[in-house]
């Protein structure tokens, strides 16, 4: 019975969803206060009865109630509980539901924490969030029913996917949702905008905390999902282009260009057409992502649909969002009047720059992704589109645009100065430069580019740290007044600087993996394999079972100059149930750097197959990401970004007469 309520939950979700779609629209049209008043309450209430919902399909994969199909199907009840909670979004139903529950939340978090945006705005706004939501849960309820019963319930299921039997798949999902579905609420504030006509700088603080909520959640799921696949598959890889990878960047690449798009808007009430362009855009990419995932047309561990309904009933509501949206993009944007005028040389300027490469290296992922689909499709020929495509066309594109990015903050709004910018990032263009130099000279003989990128890294994180020095400390003056001046400046300052600095660090950690060494051979147990600085034996093989498979545990040591510094215990992992093989990769970090054992097939004559890697700083990689979304939390918990409307400090009371002072 406890069933039935969570899939009446959602019946009676979609009734609201319709609802919501429908008399907030009507109300801020017909500017009725009643109707749109019905937005909040109906939005509020949708997204609890989408939680109740979730919550009772959870509770039925951690009590492994196997009269459902999703649990039949992707759980076991030896699981631990930690993969059981996981599994109710390790597959097709169960990530749906999760997106629409994370599509609901937005919606009432606007509903709730958004009293500060015009009523109009807020239920034309709410009414978007409300269609987006009514055509999922029509997508769920009608092809993904998540409490399909089985009319023989079996004693034990199936068992979830081993790959997916790990910590990144609590971790990672959610995050990733939080931020591509998260750029729902900027899509439906975009349409909102193009419905009631209001397009200004107000309408921009109203968006802008909420898309740098939606890329700090999306910078943190692709940097988990990336260091996922890193520990997990076995090949030592962070990034492999795989088109559901690209799916997330994507989305990721688009809102960067829209926050910063947001903040010219603000500013200077310039880039109005371009930024609901972005708005629309990022969220388009994201739905995209969304069928190439669910749709079945790609086979890769992230994707679990492969019924054609469900992928024709995706591509039915890309259509009417994506063409509905951008259709009423093109009949209202030219009505927009034209914002603030500025230089080349401006702050403004460096923007634009920004948002053409930006654009230019979306595009670019947008093509190498869905060329190879697209030409299957219409010839049958089937081709592969990797690394090699991407190297040579993405990388050149991001060179000039991280290269400029210490140049925006350094530069005036309106007309700025760019020998004065020069000047200003004179320390950190000889950083870079000097660092370059030392190790093409140091490193003569190795991988010429990655000196150039940690040159690179070093004159965009010094660049960044800079520009917050110099608005600290802009000339001699006591500690105690920089201290005051750091108090004082704005949160989202330093959230810019230290966002900046944390792409600087993740790009010293990609351009350092370029001095990494790879070793595959068949070791015996207590044979030394050379790997740079180190060595490492495995020293024994030990059988050791698990609670729902069994493995081959490899004890290892790590030894730097004849003395041990780390163990590790890489494992072959095999699943019963699925009859599956799965590598549980040994890692280590020494430094900034790691040592990394993968293990492969087992011989007769003793020997293993073993796949090592040493590579330094490359915990850089995701150590950068994070850097990157303490920055976006940063920022957002400035003031004046956190509730979405500019911050004024009241103004002192005009002096006047004194209050005459009473008698004693």
């Amino acid at each position: 019975m406890f069933i039935e309520t969570g899939h009446f939950a959602l019946v009676l979700a979609l009734a609201l969803a319709l609802v919501q779609s429908t008399l907030p629209l009507w109300g801020s049209v017909r500017r009725d206060l009643t109707l749109m008043g019905t937005a909040v309450p109906v939005a509020i209430g949708q997204f609890a009865l989408v939680a109740y919902s979730f919550a009772c399909l959870a509770e039925a994969h951690v009590v492994s109630d196997f009269s459902l199909v999703n649990v039949v199907e992707n759980t076991h009840s030896t699981q631990p509980l930690v993969y059981k909670i996981a599994s109710v979004w390790g597959n097709h139903e169960g990530s749906m539901l999760l997106w629409v529950l994370i599509l609901a939340l937005f919606g009432a978090s606007v509903a709730g924490f958004g009293r500060g945006i015009p009523m109009v705005l807020r239920s034309a706004t709410l009414a978007v969030q409300g269609w987006i939501a009514s055509a999922f849960l029509l997508f769920i309820l009608l092809t993904s029913d998540p409490f399909a019963r089985v009319a023989r319930p079996p004693i034990e299921g199936r068992d979830l996917n081993p790959i997916l039997q790990d910590l990144g798949l609590a971790i990672h999902p959610p995050l990733l949702y939080l931020g591509y579905v998260g750029f729902s609420i900027v899509f439906s504030f975009a349409a909102a905008a193009l419905i009631t006509g209001r397009v200004d700088a107000g309408w921009a603080r109203f968006v802008r905390p909420w898309a740098l909520l939606a890329w700090t959640f999306l910078t943190l799921g692709i940097a988990m999902g990336s260091y996922w696949a890193y520990y997990t598959l076995g090949w030592g890889g962070f990034w492999f282009w795989d088109p559901v990878e690209n799916a997330s960047l994507m989305p990721w690449l688009a809102g960067t260009a829209l926050l910063h798009c947001t903040s010219v808007m603000e500013k200077r009430e310039a880039l109005k057409v371009w930024t609901i362009f972005l708005a629309i855009t990022t969220f388009s990419l994201s739905l995209l992502g969304t069928f190439l995932v669910r749709s079945g047309v790609l086979t890769s561990v992230h994707s679990f649909a492969s019924d054609p309904t469900r992928g024709t009933f995706i591509l039915l509501i890309l259509a009417l969002f994506i063409g509905g949206s951008f259709a009423l993009y093109a009949w209202r944007a030219p009505m927009l009047r034209v914002g603030g005028i500025f230089a080349p040389v401006s702050r403004e300027g460096s923007l634009v720059f920004n948002n053409l490469f930006l654009s230019a290296c979306c595009a670019t992922v947008l093509v190498g992704t869905l060329y190879p689909l697209a030409l299957e499709a219409t010839t049958g020929q089937k081709i592969s589109v990797g690394a090699p495509f991407f190297n040579l066309t993405f990388g050149p594109l991001m060179v000039p645009l991280l290269f400029v990015m210490p140049f925006g903050p350094a530069l005036a709004w309106k007309r700025g100065d760019l020998l004065g910018a020069v000047q200003r990032l004179m320390v950190a263009l000889t950083v870079g430069l000097v660092i370059a130099v030392v190790l093409v000279a140091v490193t003569r003989g190795g991988p010429v580019l990655a000196p150039l990128g940690v040159g690179l890294a070093a004159y965009i994180i010094v660049g960044a740290l800079s520009d917050v020095a110099l608005r600290v400390r802009p000339r001699p003056m006591p500690l105690r007044t920089v201290v005051e001046r750091a108090a004082g400046l704005p949160r989202s300052a330093w959230g810019t600087a230290i966002a900046h600095a944390g792409m600087g660090v993740t790009l010293l950690g990609l351009a350092a993996t370029g001095w990494g060494v790879e070793r595959i051979a068949a070791v015996h147990p207590g044979q030394p394999v050379d790997l740079g600085p180190y060595s490492v034996t495995i020293t024994a093989l030990v059988p050791r079972p698990g609670p729902n498979y069994s493995e081959t545990l490899a004890q290892a040591v790590v030894m730097e100059g004849g003395r041990v510094v780390a163990e590790i215990t890489p494992a072959k992992r095999f699943f019963a149930t699925r009859q599956q093989t799965v590598a549980e990769a040994g890692i280590v970090t020494l430094g900034l750097g790691q040592v990394y054992v993968s293990l492969g097939d087992q011989h007769p004559d003793g020997t293993i197959d073993t796949r090592m890697f040493w590579k330094p700083l490359v915990s850089l990689i995701w150590g950068g990401a994070l850097v990157m979304a303490f920055g976006g939390l940063l920022s957002l918990s400035d003031r004046r970004l956190r509730i979405g409307v500019a911050f004024r400090r009241p103004r002192p009371a005009a002096a006047g007469p004194r209050p005459p002072v009473p008698a004693e």
